[in-house]
């Protein structure tokens, strides 16, 4: 019995580990949008057989990130601005609300943490997805700092096709440099105790990706969706390095 229970425990964990691994290559672009997905190849590269993976597959459409066409094959979702603007949505009304819960005393614990993230967003030959990392955890760190860091699971859970339209934005700017201007300035607007200037300052900096996008369209329509029921073409994408 308890081995039984073993083999199980061993077979979802590997299971879950697969889908955190596809899911991330999504998210980071390292599986572009519109890419054709084959499971013999994935399985290879990844080292486990079809079963984890097609059942990781199933997974990510039903969050929208991978479409299946029957008898044509996987694919992943090209970004829906659509559902951009849903999560874009979500977020926003999250933090802001955040903003609007903070203490009348910060907890100085935390205002040191994120101190410390804005400095290291000023690194020399930081990565793109170093400094993506940076932004999470700063946005988390000011979700901490009104009392309500779990909330941020949550809003996580929602934004995949944000997060690949965050992602083709960096890629698109030259440096990250402007992202953590708009950080510093949210971030002092709170510790001077302007949360007015904050909210202001946080809505501009998380609608940026409205104007990244649009940017990005002009010149690379083929990232984007353009309807549910278009079928992809089985052809050779970009894959971002």
């Amino acid at each position: 019995m308890g081995e039984s229970n073993g083999r199980r425990t061993g077979r979802q964990t590997n299971r879950r580990d697969i889908y955190l691994k596809l899911r991330q290559m999504v998210l980071t672009l390292e599986l572009a949008p519109g890419a054709a997905l084959s499971e013999n190849e994935l399985a290879a590269a990844l080292g486990v057989s079809r079963t984890p993976v097609r059942e990781s597959l199933i997974m990510l459409a039903q969050e929208g990130l991978v479409q299946v066409f029957p008898k044509i094959g996987s694919f992943v979702s090209r970004v829906d601005p659509a559902q951009v603007a849903d999560a874009q949505f979500l977020r926003e009304a999250v933090e802001l609300a955040s903003l609007d819960a903070l203490p009348a005393d910060l907890d100085p614990e935390v205002v040191a943490e994120l101190r410390g993230n804005l400095a290291a967003q000023r690194r020399e030959g930081l990565d793109l997805e170093d400094f993506f990392a940076l932004d999470e955890a700063f946005h988390q760190g000011l979700m901490k700092l009104s009392g309500h860091a779990n909330v941020w699971t949550t809003v996580a859970a929602a934004k995949g096709h944000l997060d690949r339209a965050r992602r083709l934005g960096l890629h698109e700017n030259v440096s990250p440099a402007v992202f953590a201007d708009q950080h510093h300035e949210i971030f002092d607007a709170i510790v001077g105790g302007d949360i007015a200037l904050a909210r202001t300052a946080m809505r501009t900096h998380l609608r940026a990706v409205f104007s990244d996008i649009e940017r990005i369209r002009a010149h690379s329509p083929e990232l984007f969706a353009t309807g549910s029921s278009s079928v992809p073409v089985r052809r050779n994408v970009v894959v971002w390095e």
